[in-house]
């Protein structure tokens, strides 16, 4: 008997981009794996270095501000645990 095969996403994440609400605005929020992160980073909560290879986070407004050209632009990866801090 054949095996049966399984249409599978081309994309094999799922997305888990979700969009927090701070008292400074609306922002999307994208969770970075480790496997996926290859560059250090300072998260702008704490001002420590993210490590290349550590989960953590990308967070950009919604609304993109008025001196951008879009809100990607203002895009910043933060340590989980200090994104989840932020008020």
């Amino acid at each position: 008997m054949p095996r049966r095969r399984v249409a599978r996403p081309a994309h094999r994440g799922i997305s888990t981009e979700r969009v927090d609400t701070k008292r400074d605005g609306d922002w999307n929020v994208r969770p970075i794996t480790g496997a996926t992160s290859t560059k250090p980073y300072t998260c702008p909560g704490c001002l420590r270095p993210i490590p290349p290879a550590t989960p953590h986070v990308v967070v950009w407004p919604v609304e993109k501000s008025l001196l951008s050209a879009a809100a990607i632009d203002e895009r910043r990866h933060w340590h989980t645990a200090c994104w989840t801090k932020q008020r």
